[in-house]
């Protein structure tokens, strides 16, 4: 094979594709300066962060000394964050709205009950803003009658009335500005993005992949060793698509720089289930079997967001007869982080979400700051790894056709 898979690596180009997020990018610049530290400190190797100028890709560069062997590696956040905050420009009521529709959608079609065979855990997540918002809503109505019924008491019915229905929005309009701990809203409006279209991708979603395509195809025609694609959560079903995308069109060069893929924290059967997913499928199948990259997905089992340890081509039901990819590894959550950090995380679910992308205090063989700053390739430093025993490969979507 003409691919540089296995050379070490002296220059690396990542690329970080968010999930759902309407935070700005800077973040993860930041959570990269700080875990990567941490990490540093416990493992025992140097690794320096070093901002870019501003310009019209945001990213920063890494100089690591690991294993003896010095790197550079130049991220860049292939952002969509204005894409998922006009999603979220909703009222109280367009929320509920969205809410019916949602619920609907993954019952109607079998996918609600298809999911919970996997993972119990990210089902529940996405139940959670349902029954917090119908909880908000009920305290709302009777915090309102009670207040309605003892105004009328007192004066005219119209009055009650008016208290009840002013008492009611006041509080629903408080639980959505303290959204910030709770996540309702954010986790409604996250479901909701892909189950408006029952699992196709919004037109705005496809020109912005199209955007991140033509930047990964740049970097694969530059002078650097690895070309490594990161996407975690939602990203990681992005991701697919456009490598897909890439591939199909003969953008990536035989001889240029080993083409990689860490898939993180994904929750590709949450879109891949629905019924118009048939782009998403048709790229799992596709990807799967590609001798031009290396493809690693890496969960938990203790990550409650993520379908851990799920085979995302394999239960999506499109797997061929030559699959090969994923490699599906766990991050063994209650193995690579002590038992004190694991008590302190354990029920911060969102925050274990994105433990991936963390430092681990009892680090195994997963590594994000290795992986993305250090000497080898992806497909080096997995060769000879065999996938986690306790994967699920069973195909369990009831849709399975595939765009032609």
């Amino acid at each position: 094979m003409a691919k540089r898979q296995n050379k070490r690596v002296t220059r690396r180009r990542v690329f970080y594709i968010p999930g759902y997020d309407p935070i700005p990018p800077r973040r993860y610049r930041e959570l990269y300066r700080k875990e990567a530290s941490a990490q540093a400190e416990i493992s025992g190797y140097q690794i320096a962060l070093k901002g870019k100028a501003p310009g019209p890709h945001y990213g920063w560069s890494v100089s690591a000394q690991i294993g003896g062997a010095a790197t550079r590696a130049d991220f860049q956040v292939l952002v969509w964050s204005d894409i998922v905050r006009s999603s979220m420009e909703r009222s109280i009521a367009g929320t509920y709205l969205l809410l019916i529709r949602t619920a609907w959608i993954y019952i109607a079609t079998g996918t609600l009950g298809r999911l919970m065979r996997m993972r119990k855990g990210p089902v529940i997540a996405a139940l959670y803003p349902v029954g917090m918002l119908l909880a908000q809503l009920a305290v709302a109505l009777l915090a309102g009658w009670a207040l309605g019924a003892l105004v009328a008491r007192f004066s005219y019915p119209v009055l009650g009335w008016a208290a009840a229905l002013a008492l009611a929005v006041v509080l629903l309009r408080w639980f959505k500005a303290r959204d910030g701990r709770l996540f309702v809203y954010y986790l409604m409006h996250d479901y909701a993005y892909s189950a408006r279209w029952r699992g196709a991708n919004p037109p705005e979603l496809e020109a912005r992949m199209r955007e991140f395509a033509d930047a990964i195809a740049e970097a694969l025609l530059s002078d650097t060793d690895e070309v490594l694609v990161v996407g975690h959560s939602s990203g990681a079903h992005l991701a697919v698509s456009v490598l897909a995308d890439l591939l199909r069109a003969g953008r990536v060069p035989a001889s240029g720089p080993a083409l990689s893929f860490l898939s993180l924290g994904q929750v590709v059967p949450m879109v891949s289930f629905l019924p118009d997913a048939q782009r998403l499928r048709a790229d799992l199948h596709y990807l799967s079997a590609r001798d031009e990259l290396t493809w690693v997905d890496v969960t938990a089992p203790g990550d409650g967001c993520a379908f851990a340890l799920c085979d995302p081509v394999a239960v999506s039901g499109v797997a061929p007869d030559n699959q090969h990819w994923p490699l599906v590894l766990s991050a063994a959550f209650t193995q690579t982080l002590s038992p004190e950090r694991w008590r302190a995380l354990r029920w911060r679910f969102f925050r274990l979400h994105f433990q991936y992308i963390c430092a681990f205090d009892r680090p195994g063989d997963y590594d994000y700051f290795q992986i993305t700053a250090g000497p080898q390739t992806l497909g080096e430093r997995y060769e000879e790894r065999a996938p986690s025993r306790s994967r699920i490969t069973a195909p369990l979507s009831r849709f399975t056709t595939m765009a032609a």
